[in-house]
């Protein structure tokens, strides 16, 4: 998994007017749970634009005053008309405690399916999986190679090893669906 660095400054002050003060310095509220304490801190905005535009998952180093927290990003509120960050939750890693997140899905390959005339679909472009840091994968590879026409390839069908796969097992992640120009097509023979 990918390691994200980015500094921070605790805050003491917390309520609507401290807040807003925050904001008017270009700064994100944040807020780490999952510690034996939650820490309220600041980070700059420009500093979270590689971590928040990007379809990668990041494993976060927070340096809080000289405090060094291991994290991953758990949510993200954004103002309804400009975009802007508002307030992101993070959530503290360790070593021996499992992880759930959301990991985009790569497909691989060229679907026999699409030969023979289907459109290939992605699905579901994140899955929920459980597992220990150093386990968590960049991304969850599916291969479409031998993917036919009207067939599909759901939960059950992925396997990543060390990972536990948290949606259901029916969830199609991929398929390939035969288009109107194709079945126009097997109609007039």
């Amino acid at each position: 998994m990918q390691v994200f660095e980015l500094k921070g400054e605790v805050r003491n002050d917390l309520g609507k007017k401290a807040t807003k003060a925050v904001r008017r310095e270009e700064k994100v509220p944040c807020v780490l749970y999952g510690g034996e304490a939650n820490v309220h801190f600041a980070v700059l905005e420009r500093d979270l634009k590689k971590l928040l535009y990007t379809p990668n998952v990041y494993l976060v180093n927070l340096n809080l005053d000289g405090n060094a927290y291991s994290a991953v990003m758990r949510d993200i509120q954004f103002h309804p008309v400009t975009d802007r960050a508002l307030h992101i939750d993070f959530y503290q890693t360790s070593e021996d405690k499992p992880v759930a997140m959301e990991i985009p899905v790569r497909v691989t390959g060229f679907a026999a399916g699409v030969q023979a005339g289907g459109k290939l679909a992605l699905i579901t472009r994140k899955l929920k999986v459980k597992a220990l840091p150093k386990d968590m994968p960049d991304e969850i590879v599916v291969d479409v190679t031998s993917l036919g026409v009207g067939k599909a390839i759901k939960v059950q069908d992925v396997h990543v090893e060390g990972v536990e796969l948290l949606n259901a097992k029916s969830v199609v992640v991929a398929q390939v669906k035969l288009t109107r120009a194709a079945r126009a097509a097997q109609n007039a023979q």
